[in-house]
């Protein structure tokens, strides 16, 4: 009667038949990665009446903080208001909030914040920053990295990151983390990782664009090997 999924997963759901004779199907949830608005349409298409629904929130604030509940007419896709006892802020550089609908990054305060990262004082220093909008003395914030933009009633929608970290399949992603591991290679000179259009189209992958030494072609296969010693299975190239 519920289903709570990645886009990725939703994605490869609603491409099958099958999905469409989920009958008793009442709620699908999304979650994990940003929500793409022809999958939203998708998943109407596949199932009507459904209630769709997008949840948003880092682990670092016990997960999901928000939902928006989509509809077939929506031409794009939201993160949806705090809930209870969780603020949200849209602040430029500053730490100044931004005019309503101008983009900023998203800070999160509130109860249900982590003391911060296990071991990484210097980390937990420069995400978890003083609430200068708090009236409690000692208070923090989360920085989260995501920009957003405020809408007039209030809802948040996602406008990227304010870096290179990206999300795919619900997992976070430092591209530079890989290209590191791929330069210590001896026979790579150069790379780049970027996320890319899988062969079907309909999906998206990590993909390393990579420059050789020598002027020779490179072993992939060696380069597979050589990633998975070093990086979680996630974080290896497809392409």
């Amino acid at each position: 009667t519920i289903l709570d999924a990645v886009p990725a997963l939703l994605r490869a759901l609603v491409a099958e038949p099958g999905l469409r004779y989920c009958t008793s199907l009442r709620v699908v949830v999304s979650g994990g990665e940003a929500l793409p608005i022809d999958l939203v349409h998708a998943v109407f298409a596949a199932c009507p009446g459904v209630a769709l629904w997008n949840g948003y929130g880092p682990t670092e604030t016990a997960i999901t903080v928000c939902y928006w509940r989509g509809s077939p007419d929506v031409t794009v896709a939201l993160l949806g208001t705090p809930w209870r006892n969780v603020q949200f802020y849209v602040l430029d550089a500053h730490l100044q909030p931004v005019p309503l609908g101008a983009g900023g990054e998203l800070y999160i305060a509130g109860r249900q914040l982590a003391r911060g990262y296990a071991g990484r004082p210097d980390l937990t220093a420069d995400r978890f920053v003083p609430d200068p909008f708090a009236r409690e003395p000692g208070r923090r914030m989360y920085r989260t990295g995501d920009r957003v933009r405020r809408h007039p009633d209030g809802t948040l929608e996602f406008l990227g990151r304010a870096d290179e970290q990206i999300k795919l399949r619900g997992f976070r992603i430092e591209p530079g983390e890989i290209e590191a591991a791929l330069r210590a290679h001896p026979a790579v000179a150069a790379c780049a990782v970027v996320l890319a259009p899988s062969a079907r189209g309909s999906d998206l992958q990590l993909a390393a664009y990579v420059v050789a030494r020598e002027p020779s072609e490179l072993d992939v296969a060696q380069l597979r090997t050589h990633l998975a010693a070093r990086l979680p299975e996630y974080m290896v190239p497809a392409a």
